[in-house]
């Protein structure tokens, strides 16, 4: 395994919002800038991702969509789905994080472990962006992945608060990747598209009962085939006071969250490419801290030294 982790990070590529817009999009400056200064990452350990390939995103998108996308000709109806307003810096932005997720699927192919600071863009459908997702990450690195040669059979975990319907429509009809998505029972989406298994928590579970549900729904997750890959979403929002979230994890469940998934996930021999996903804490710390505690138990993973160890102040 590698002694040390790549972090793809795309923050350099920011993009107009209203003032007062919920979708944090600081956080990721902020997590990088917090890596570093934990000593978590050196400046050597970080790499910037070009943006992703209009052919490579056509492997899983709509042409007639993406075509819209990259004109801005979105209709009025399709940026409402979004709530983001369109701009070319989005699309930039969209495209780099995007392919970071790519980027970090090779690093853990090659080395085991690898890590998006952002990606989990799991809204996104074949036919439409929705939900602050432009285009979707996870599946784009699975059909680049799978033209290249380079993967079997796939799993993805999808523990953001939100059922990851975007990333169900897209791989669905794929027999040898398995679909998983651990979300709060009544939260957006609204309008469901069934992964392989949908686990739904009801609104306010904490830790211990969130924990026994994760453990089950990963052993039906590998018990229907030994993956090669797998991508796991490391949502912050699941966090007790997250704004869009109604489940009751405190930082140190979900810290127990990433531990758990990633001992299972490397003990069934599967390589691991983490990604961020959501995350909407009234004070963007907060998120900043839980997506620097799942990097800190990927770190561990990577060398072999306890988390605990390597993060400081993390919360």
């Amino acid at each position: 395994m590698a002694e040390t982790v790549r972090y793809w990070a795309h923050d350099r590529f920011t993009f107009p919002l209203p003032e007062g817009h919920r979708f944090p999009a600081g956080k990721y400056r902020l997590l990088r800038e917090r890596l570093l200064e934990i000593g978590l990452a050196a400046p050597a350990d970080l790499a910037e991702p070009r943006a992703a390939r209009w052919a490579d995103l056509a492997l899983v998108h709509e042409a007639r969509f993406l075509d819209r996308l990259r004109a801005g000709t979105l209709t009025v109806r399709e940026q409402r789905a979004i709530g983001l307003p369109w701009s070319t810096w989005l699309v930039e932005r969209a495209r780099r994080s995007a392919q970071g997720t790519v980027e970090a699927a090779r690093d853990a192919l090659a080395g085991g472990l690898g890590m998006n600071l952002g990606g989990g863009t799991h809204h996104a459908g074949r036919s439409g962006a929705r939900g602050y997702c432009l285009v979707n990450d996870v599946a784009l690195a699975m059909a680049v992945l799978r033209r290249d040669g380079a993967i079997g059979r796939a799993v993805v975990v999808d523990c953001d608060v939100h059922q990851g319907d975007g990333t169900a429509d897209l791989l669905g009809g794929d027999p040898e990747t398995f679909t998983l998505s651990l979300h709060c029972a009544r939260n957006y989406p609204f309008r469901r598209i069934p992964s392989d298994l949908d686990v739904e928590i009801p609104a306010d579970t904490g830790d211990e009962a969130y924990l026994a549900q994760l453990g089950a729904a990963l052993d039906v997750a590998l018990a229907a085939g030994p993956p090669r890959l797998a991508f796991y979403l490391a949502g912050a929002d699941p966090w007790e006071h997250d704004a869009l979230g109604r489940l009751a994890l405190t930082k140190d469940g979900l810290r127990a969250r990433d531990a758990l998934i990633l001992d299972r996930l490397r003990a069934a021999g599967a390589a691991v490419c983490v990604v961020l996903a959501g995350g909407y804490a009234p004070d963007i710390r907060d998120t900043v801290a839980i997506n620097l505690a799942t990097a800190a138990e990927v770190a561990a993973r990577a060398d072999g030294t306890a988390a605990s160890g390597r993060l400081v102040a993390a919360t």
